[in-house]
């Protein structure tokens, strides 16, 4: 497979105040239909993989919820709620403050590789992908695309600078450019030109090809945490 992550990235390096957005009918239509029957099907052929962590979590933890959800900003700046499945603890919003200083990435993010919130059962389905599959509800109902930018929270959106803002110009999705390049080992500024640099490129065969590389890196991951 050809290396996606560099198709135009001189784009961005010689076009630092405008981004061009493929926003064609055609384009957008398609895309659509892809959405619609890619996470049914997703939803349908994974419902035994969804009782079985669904499980799995109401054992180590009773009290919690099963899914999370939690506010994002999308298309133009639209807020709405993300579905994930919980791994971490119930009160894991709450013990972020004392541990903003141990951020590992930089700019308009938190990660932590070591972070004391996330359960055992949260390592697993987070190194696999296996808590962001509740997306794929969150693509059915419009809200985001299978292929788009990482949504990002409000806080993190508080903070951007215009050129940072420029990401939101799509659909965010639940695999992108960022994620099939390095993912958290990548700093802020690297995700903001991956996506400018697919938002620049996209079309149904490049959103083909980045799931199809999201495939082959979902397992196993070394960069997910």
């Amino acid at each position: 497979m050809p290396d996606i992550a560099n198709q135009d990235v001189s784009y961005v390096e010689k076009h630092p105040n405008s981004v061009y957005v493929n926003d064609s009918k055609p384009y957008l239509l398609m895309k659509r239909v892809i959405d619609i029957i890619g996470s049914a099907c997703g939803i349908i052929l994974l419902s035994f993989l969804f009782v079985i962590i669904a499980i799995l979590i109401k054992v180590e933890d009773p009290k919690g919820t099963v899914f999370f959800s939690q506010k994002r900003v999308g298309l133009n700046g639209k807020e709405f709620k993300m579905y994930k499945f919980r791994s971490m603890v119930s009160n894991a919003e709450e013990k972020l403050q004392e541990l903003l200083k141990h951020n590992e990435v930089s700019g308009a993010m938190f990660k932590m590789k070591e972070d004391p919130r996330i359960t055992q059962v949260g390592k697993f389905i987070r190194k696999t992908s296996i808590d962001e599959l509740p997306q794929l509800f969150n693509v059915l109902k419009g809200e985001m695309s299978l292929v788009g930018p990482r949504p990002p929270l409000p806080r993190e959106v508080a903070v951007y600078s215009d050129h940072d803002k420029k990401r939101l110009l799509v659909a965010p999705g639940c695999t992108g450019l960022w994620q099939v390049s390095g993912r958290n080992s990548l700093g802020f500024e690297e995700m903001v030109e991956l996506d400018l640099q697919y938002i620049h490129n996209r079309s149904l065969l490049y959103d083909i090809k980045i799931i199809f590389k999201t495939v082959l890196v979902l397992f196993g991951s070394k960069d997910a945490y």
